[in-house]
């Protein structure tokens, strides 16, 4: 049961899979939206020209009618008239084809803005595939775009009917007007029925533009397999990366290990805590850090030491207060400035006692380490 709960698409798709549709061209999209738009700027361009646009109707239509005897005697011109008066029809609804125009390609930002895929744009030879063609007209999605399309047909037809048969009378009057009276007449009925038919639109867009959100989100839902793939692929795979970081630290440990060798003291607690000091006058401000290391790790560095004759002091409350307070590579802190420079004292009198002889240096003892650096002195740092 937990592999098939895994299968169902019931997580919220991600960003990343949300910009990986967008870069194929897949976003919600609303036809019936950009039908509005273009439907709605094209009727407010007519209402705002609607008294020009008609007096130059009538004027286009009285040219048109009228036939001079130049024209009846030389059927040559009849071309160049003709194309005159479509020139000037098109100079005349050029606001509004340029409206319309304008209307088109702005519609698309009222929805996921304007979108250019190349990869959208590559043939897909699949779709070629008649099986699947037959498929995809029998699919949900078919249906329900069938639907759709049934709905829109009864709404705006239901709509274009009321509306004409409310104005039949008129409709039948404009036989009986003058060319003028009746072309403004027309444009009356004309704009009554185109705004009843932007209204019907409003309301298929409020149901269509919710439903293509809905319908492009379900679309990209994903498993909950599909989630934790995509973590891993983002974030890194966790075994992947425990498995670096491990070896990250064996490098570090490994480096750490050929680094005693050149150290000048080993502090010890003597057991719990081993810690390497090394310093010199060239080029090192204070003592530094070069490896430290608790339980296993600090036996290892002390077997090290002894191996390649560095001194080892046992130095409890110092120690511990370096490895607590310090990191590899790091200098002393200044607390401990004092401490350390009686343990490098002592390590440099046991050099010379050990090549030129004489009396034994003493171990030094009671070192100056402030309390509240030892952990063990039960003052948190």
């Amino acid at each position: 049961m937990a592999e098939d709960s895994d299968l169902e698409k019931t997580e919220q798709p991600s960003q990343r899979k949300l910009d990986q549709a967008k870069e194929k061209g897949q976003v919600a999209r609303s036809h019936e939206l950009s039908t509005f738009s273009i439907l709605l700027a094209g009727g407010a361009t007519l209402w705002f020209m609607g008294a020009s646009l008609n007096a130059q109707m009538v004027r286009l239509l009285h040219d048109g009618l009228t036939i001079s005897q130049d024209l009846v005697f030389k059927p040559e011109l009849l071309i160049p008239h003709l194309y005159e008066l479509s020139s000037e029809m098109l100079i005349i609804f050029a606001p509004v084809l340029l409206t319309l125009l304008l209307a088109a390609l702005l519609s698309p930002l009222l929805l996921n803005g304007w979108l250019f895929s190349p990869e959208a744009l590559m043939p897909q030879f699949s779709r070629m595939n008649p099986v699947s063609g037959i498929a995809r007209m029998f699919s949900a999605h078919a249906l329900v775009e069938l639907g759709k399309a049934l709905g829109k047909a009864v709404v705006v037809g239901g709509v274009a009917t009321w509306v004409i048969w409310q104005h039949r009378d008129d409709v039948l009057q404009l036989a009986s007007l003058s060319i003028s009276a009746a072309i403004s007449q027309m444009g009356y009925l004309v704009g009554g029925s185109f705004l009843a038919i932007v209204g019907a639109m409003l309301l298929i867009v409020a149901v269509d533009v919710p439903f293509q959100l809905y319908d492009h989100n379900k679309k990209l839902m994903m498993t909950k397999e599909e989630v934790r793939q995509e973590s891993k692929e983002t974030d890194g795979n966790p075994e992947v990366k425990g498995r670096i970081r491990s070896m990250q630290r064996e490098a570090a440990r490994r480096r750490m290990m050929a680094a005693i060798p050149t150290a000048d003291v080993v502090v010890t607690n003597p057991t719990h805590y081993s810690v390497a000091l090394k310093y010199s006058e060239n080029g090192m401000r204070a003592p530094t850090v070069v490896a430290k290391g608790s339980n296993l790790i600090a036996q290892r560095i002390r077997e090290i030491a002894v191996e390649n004759h560095v001194p080892i002091l046992e130095a409890p409350p110092l120690a511990r207060a370096l490895h607590k307070h310090t990191e590899i590579g790091e200098s002393i802190p200044e607390a401990l400035y004092t401490a350390v420079a009686e343990v490098l004292a002592y390590v440099y009198q046991l050099k010379r006692y050990q090549t030129e002889g004489g009396a034994r240096p003493a171990q030094p003892g009671n070192l100056p380490v402030p309390a509240e650096l030892d952990p063990a002195a039960g003052v948190t740092s």
